[in-house]
């Protein structure tokens, strides 16, 4: 009778993977409904405006309205969803979907209604996280769910800022973990839904396409064309149902110049941390110093960040930079991947070169907004369960990426609020990787030989990170501090000995400094991918 009884650990254990995940979901909701009251930027009108103008007008009018000055930018399927949302939005309260008197409408019932509305289209990245780990044991498992489940960047951008980046990202694991299983086909319809629903994620389109050519297409010229065809004719019939309505219309061009606004500039109005900062601050730099040696070097009319960049350059010195520069550049970015895939396309590193891309678009691309670093920081997160140097980028990526975000949150009510999610985020991930790789160390090799191997590790933190095997190195450990450094001048020093002078100052740093950490991050993906076999 003794050997039937479990012990408490495997009692714990014995849970189904299905039943630990919707345990992680349900203690995200909780912090998501108490952050409700919290700050909310302009995207809730943004949103709340698409709920009125998709559920007030008919369809024909959509992309043409301009009652706000938040039209609608996004592709139809989205538009359709936010249609669907109408409905209930409806029956709730008819002035959030009322064109005119809805303008920036804040009541208790919107906010519930439409912070609701993100918490519940979270289940798609809830089906796409099971999906991508099903496969996995338990350890891996939770920690994933922790990672991506708990994301402090999703928190900040989707149930404070408000966006619904866990919908749209949970479309894309939902399309990766069929590629992983061999399902190209499905994978492909996934992908072609989701750039119906946002069509920036297409920096990821080559990868897909030369993946797919390759392993699923490739293999005689019959068998090739057949499958061709049937990932073209799939594919087409996506977006028909999604832009077929607005080109029988005639309406195509108008959605096109919604979707692809160029003349809004080079960067967004916080400069995301990519390689555009390095070169505006270049150009910055020079125009300083050649004034200084008497050159007469206007300063620019046009902004980096408004339309007027289409009209004149916003730069002094530097060459002005064009949307075609940044496609080629990204391109450029993306060729060892795309070789990669092309020699040899293996599922298990598909999610790897997805990510990948999207750092390259991140990087390089026209008029990033620094949300936009969560399209490869959560895929990332299934990669950085693999091995103990892709939990260590993991590590040092999303803090670096969170951080980032802070200056989304810029009211003092929620400062408590972010540095909170970070440290959280940093215990938990620290605790996970340390024992992910303590327990591959242990199970593979003599434990002798792991402490003696980790002892003789440079950089090492403490006694006890040794024996996890989550170690970081002088660079990396004093680039995090720097974090703690950038974030005491802005938030405390500068105000002290500036006031509000040199306002741009902070946010600056907070740009330069993070850009330092996500082209590391470039440049270690690239690394990885090319020794790759």
């Amino acid at each position: 009778m003794g050997n039937e009884k479990l012990s408490f650990k495997e009692v714990r254990n014995s849970s189904s993977p299905k039943t630990t995940l919707w345990w992680f979901f349900l203690i995200a909701t909780c912090v998501k409904v108490l952050l409700f009251p919290s700050y909310r930027s302009t995207d809730f009108e943004v949103h709340r405006n698409w709920l009125a103008l998709t559920h007030s007008l008919p369809l024909s009018r959509w992309y043409f309205d301009e009652t706000s000055p938040w039209t609608l930018d996004y592709p139809p399927f989205f538009a359709y969803f936010e249609r669907f949302l109408s409905f209930f939005a409806h029956l709730v309260d008819p002035q959030i979907v009322h064109l005119q008197e809805g303008l920036n409408y804040s009541s208790n019932k919107v906010v519930y209604f439409q912070r609701f509305t993100v918490i519940l289209s979270d289940l798609s990245l809830l089906y796409g996280v099971y999906r991508l780990t099903q496969k996995l044991d338990s350890r891996k498992q939770k920690l994933i769910y922790s990672l991506v489940i708990w994301s402090p960047m999703l928190l900040i951008v989707d149930h404070v800022h408000f966006q619904y980046n866990g919908f749209l990202i949970g479309i894309l694991l939902i399309s990766l973990s069929y590629l992983e299983e061999g399902r190209d086909l499905l994978g492909g319809f996934v992908f072609a839904v989701l750039l119906c629903f946002k069509h920036l994620f297409a920096v990821a389109a080559p990868v897909y396409f030369i993946y797919l050519l390759r392993h699923y297409c490739w293999g005689g010229i019959v068998r090739g064309f057949s499958r061709l065809l049937i990932m073209g004719s799939l594919v087409a019939a996506v977006f028909a149902s999604a832009f077929g309505p607005f080109f029988h219309l005639g309406q195509i061009q108008q959605v096109i110049q919604r979707l692809f606004p160029f003349g809004r500039g080079l960067c967004h109005a916080y400069w995301a941390p990519n390689f555009w900062v390095f070169y505006i601050m270049s150009d910055k730099g020079l125009a300083f110093i050649l004034r200084k040696l008497g050159f007469n070097i206007q300063t620019p009319a046009a902004s980096f960040t408004a339309g007027l960049v289409g009209d004149s350059s916003p730069f002094s010195v530097l060459p002005r930079i064009t949307p075609s520069v940044t496609f080629i550049m990204v391109l450029l970015a993306l060729s060892p991947c795309l070789f990669k895939a092309w020699k040899n396309p293996q599922p298990q590193m598909i999610t790897r070169w997805i990510s990948y891309a999207y750092t390259c678009g991140f990087l390089f691309g026209w008029h990033v907004h620094e949300k936009a670093s969560l399209h490869f920081v959560i895929p990332l997160a299934f990669v950085a369960a693999q091995s103990p140097e892709d939990a260590k980028h993991y590590f040092l990526l999303s803090l670096v990426s969170c951080y980032s975000l802070f200056p989304l949150l810029f009211e003092a009510q929620e400062y408590p609020i972010k540095v909170l999610l970070l440290l959280l985020h940093f215990i938990l991930s620290w605790s996970g990787f340390s024992a992910q790789s303590y327990d591959r160390d242990e199970t593979r090799v003599p434990v002798a030989q792991t402490k003696k191997k980790v002892d003789q590790s440079e950089g090492s933190l403490s006694t006890d990170m040794k024996k996890g095997g989550f170690v970081f190195g002088l660079i990396e450990r004093s680039y995090l501090a720097g974090l703690i450094v950038v974030e005491i001048w802005g938030q405390f020093l500068h105000p002290l000995l500036f006031g509000d002078k040199l306002a741009f100052v902070p946010l600056m740093l907070i740009s330069v400094y993070c850009a330092l950490g996500i082209t590391y991050s470039w440049i270690w993906q690239l690394r990885s991918i090319v020794k790759s076999h």
